[in-house]
């Protein structure tokens, strides 16, 4: 029996509806680890994640998913060590990059996904600044033995205009997943549910868009399938203009996030070739004149 196995059962001795279930089933996770029991899944959180995670913010984020329509019922919540238990969806598949290139209309029910959950007036407690995670990020990491990819300070500063092109123009913030990993969503081939509210919080709701088209690897008619169910038709420039920026600005703060994963030895990947390849992808979004003419899109007047 895995060292796995042995933790999800010390967790179902605390929780009595799982009693009885039968053996936990490992279904995956990046940093933390969740099981299918019978028709629940149950989550533990990866180490090191309380020095990021505020598990009271979670709770409520994933209960107002759930009553929003576009997550699965939330049945437990410990929030001295974040164990977490939902209800399992049946004749659903994780998704994952290649499942989003390979499953017709894949893009377009993850836009209408997003789209019901910015619509439904949620309320999160947390709200997603950026820069002040950036910032927060960048202190958890001055006490750990791990070097940033060089010249990560220059391009935090060259943010500083998106910063102010985004500020310049502000749009109402919404409840929003902040962290749309494809592995993140889950789909029956008719609709897609939206999981681990971790990251979640007040913010512009473009974040989403850009960040999944990033994770998902999506091409130009994935990118464009996603986009027009989520507007029900074409986007703005400034709309669309949001979401390239996000692209961007996703990666900056994600190569954080792979670092303190790496300085917490989690073994689930190689976080250091992660944390460089988001900052050089980045970094390439950034310098292109496409990514200029994006970011004059989203200006005052334009």
């Amino acid at each position: 029996m895995t060292d796995d196995i042995l933790l999800a059962k010390d967790a179902m001795r605390s929780i009595p509806f799982l009693n009885g279930l039968g053996e936990p089933e490992r279904l995956g996770g990046l940093t933390n680890l969740v099981f299918r029991v019978g028709d629940y899944c149950l989550r533990i959180p990866g180490k090191g994640t309380e020095e990021y995670i505020n598990r009271a913010n979670e709770e409520v984020a994933a209960r107002e998913a759930a009553k929003a329509g576009v997550s699965p019922a939330l049945e437990y919540f410990d929030l001295s060590t974040g164990v977490m238990v939902t209800r399992f969806i049946h004749g659903a598949a994780t998704m994952t990059a290649d499942r989003f290139k390979t499953v017709e209309g894949a893009p377009a029910r993850a836009g209408r996904a997003f789209r019901k959950l910015h619509k439904s007036g949620a309320k999160f407690p947390f709200r997603f600044e950026l820069f002040a995670m950036i910032d927060d990020y960048l202190r958890i990491l001055s006490t750990k033995d791990v070097a940033l990819p060089n010249g990560y300070h220059d391009v935090v500063r060259e943010a500083e205009r998106v910063r102010t092109a985004l500020s310049a123009n502000t749009i109402d913030i919404v409840a929003c997943h902040c962290d749309p990993l494809c592995e993140n969503l889950i789909d029956n081939g008719e609709r897609m549910w939206i999981v681990d509210w971790e990251y979640s919080g007040m913010n512009d709701p473009m974040w989403d868009l850009g960040d999944l088209s990033v994770e998902g690897s999506f091409d130009q008619r994935q990118e464009d399938e996603m986009l027009t169910a989520y507007f029900g038709g074409e986007p703005r420039p400034q709309e669309r203009g949001r979401v390239i920026i996000y692209k961007a600005m996703c990666d900056l703060l994600w190569t954080l996030w792979g670092l303190i994963q790496l300085a917490n030895n989690n073994p689930a990947d190689d976080f250091r070739a992660y944390a460089d390849g988001r900052f050089a992808r980045c970094k390439a979004l950034m310098e292109t004149p496409e990514f200029n003419r994006h970011l004059n899109a989203v200006q005052p007047g334009a």
